[in-house]
């Protein structure tokens, strides 16, 4: 399903925070609290993607096989996080805040729903999709959490040279979108 294209809400007061778009500002003031609390609360920087790194590997451990063997899993941090259990590492933490925070979001704003029937070009272009940012989250050792806004917070260099990266992406991006006939924004729409 397209996104929808239609003007933003002009709703005020409590009831555009709940359902409405908020100002950029607001966004980023949002954004800034939020990882400067998860930096009080944990020591560390915001990082999203080395949860899923994690998760696989304890599904794999279910299944019988031993990824704390992996030359990644064997660095001192990493193997104490392995180890352990999934409620006590802290991106694990902070992913399961995201998908709860979205979901609440969707809810408040009406916009929570559950597609029973999804056409088959966007379930493929889903996955690839994702399958394709896992990897280049992996290789940049981040998100755009972890590698690019805590890079850029930290004064990395490996910050900047993500963003411009992240800058290129849409270009084939959106090409791809168009090869499963996804809709994609036009420069003249007020909304996305």
């Amino acid at each position: 399903m397209p996104p929808p294209s239609a003007a933003p809400d002009s709703a005020r007061g409590l009831a555009r925070v709940l359902r409405s778009s908020w100002p950029m500002w607001v966004g980023a003031l949002v954004l800034a609290v939020l990882g400067a609390g998860v930096l009080l609360t944990s020591g560390g920087a915001w990082g999203i993607t080395s949860a899923f790194t994690f998760w696989g590997s304890k599904l794999l451990q279910l299944l019988g096989l031993h990824p704390e063997t992996w030359e990644y899993w064997q660095q001192p941090v990493q193997a104490t996080s392995l180890a352990g259990p999934v409620l006590a590492d802290r991106t694990s933490l902070t992913d399961l805040g995201i998908i709860l925070g979205a979901a609440l979001a969707a809810a408040a704003g009406g916009a929570w729903t559950f597609h029973r029937r999804i056409p088959l070009n966007t379930a493929v272009a889903a996955v690839l999709g994702g399958v394709f940012m896992g990897i280049g989250a992996r290789l940049a050792s981040g998100c755009n959490i972890g590698a690019y806004l805590a890079g850029i917070d930290s004064w990395s260099a490996s910050g900047w040279v993500w963003g411009a990266a992240a800058l290129a992406g849409p270009w084939p991006g959106l090409r791809a979108c168009r090869m499963f006939g996804l809709s994609v924004p036009a420069p003249r729409d007020s909304a996305c």
